[in-house]
C-alpha cells in the first residue's frame, strides 16, 4: 500500500511473484454490472462480511499538501470521490486520516463513515493501516483502498470484496496483466497486518504469501490511475 506521499515506484503494489492463482468463474458466478466491461460476484448477502477500509493519512507532499481536499473536474474533492466508490461497493467502511487533518475528516464523516485519527501516521502509512485494522478487528476481511485513487469503480471493489469473503485469501485487482488496487486479505492475516512498519504497507505480506494471492483480471484502468500532482486530478 502506499501513502498519499508516495514515490512514483508504487511500493504497494504487489509485484508480481509467482505462483499466483488467477481467478476465474464460470459465467453463471457474475451479474451483469450496468456497465458493459464489469461484473460482480452474486453472493448472498450473509457471506459478505468485508470491512472496507480507506487510507487517507498520507501526507501528500509530492503534490504539495491537502491533496485529499483537492476537486476534481466534477467539484468533488479526490478523497471524498475514493470513498464514495469504497461506499458503493460495500455497506461496512472506515476511514484512517492523520491526527489535525480536520477539513478532511469532516468531510468524510459527513459521507456517513466512522473516521479515526491516526496519531502516528507520519511514521509511514503501515500505522495508518494498522490503526484500521485494530479499529475493525471483528471483521472478517478488509478491502484496502487508497484515498488518492478515486477513479477505480465500485464493480471492481465488489469483485475482490466478493472473493476475498469467498476465499479468505489475498485478492489483487489486474488490469491488462498490471496490478493495482484496492487489496483484499482474509482475517488470516491481521495479525502479520498489525506488525507492520514503516511506507511499505502491506507489500510484505503479499510477498510472504505469494502462493496465496488471488488475481482478478478486470477492465478498470483506474485500479492503475493514482494522483501525486494536479495535473493527474484532470
Amino acid at each position: 500500500m502506499k501513502a498519499e506521499g508516495k514515490s512514483k515506484n508504487k511500493p504497494w503494489i504487489p509485484p508480481d511473484l509467482a505462483p499466483t492463482n488467477r481467478f476465474s468463474l464460470p459465467p453463471s458466478a457474475f451479474i451483469p454490472h450496468p456497465c458493459p466491461s464489469a461484473f460482480i460476484l452474486a453472493l448472498s448477502p450473509s457471506s459478505l462480511t468485508v470491512t472496507g477500509i480507506l487510507l487517507a493519512a498520507g501526507s501528500g507532499s509530492r503534490f504539495g499538501g491537502g491533496k485529499l481536499l483537492h476537486r476534481l473536474q466534477d467539484g468533488t474533492p479526490i478523497g471524498v470521490a475514493s470513498l464514495r466508490n469504497l461506499k458503493k461497493a460495500l455497506p461496512d467502511v472506515i476511514a484512517v486520516v492523520r491526527t489535525g487533518d480536520d477539513e478532511l475528516s469532516r468531510l468524510l464523516e459527513s459521507e456517513g463513515v466512522v473516521v479515526n485519527d491516526c496519531e502516528d501516521a507520519h511514521l509511514g502509512m503501515a500505522r495508518s493501516l494498522a490503526c484500521a485494522i485494530r479499529a475493525t478487528m471483528n471483521a472478517s476481511a478488509w478491502v484496502i483502498a487508497l484515498g488518492d485513487m478515486p477513479f477505480i469503480t465500485p464493480a471492481t471493489i465488489r469483485a475482490v470484496a466478493g472473493q476475498v469473503a469467498q476465499s479468505g485469501r489475498i485478492v489483487v485487482p489486474a488490469y491488462r496483466g498490471e496490478r493495482g488496487h484496492p487489496v483484499g486479505f482474509g482475517g488470516r492475516y491481521r495479525a502479520e497486518l498489525l506488525g507492520l512498519e514503516g511506507d511499505e504497507g502491506a507489500r510484505s505480506v503479499v510477498k510472504h504469501h505469494a502462493r496465496d494471492v488471488e488475481i482478478i483480471d478486470c477492465d478498470d484502468p483506474g485500479i492503475l490511475r493514482d494522483i501525486d500532482t494536479p495535473g493527474e486530478a484532470i
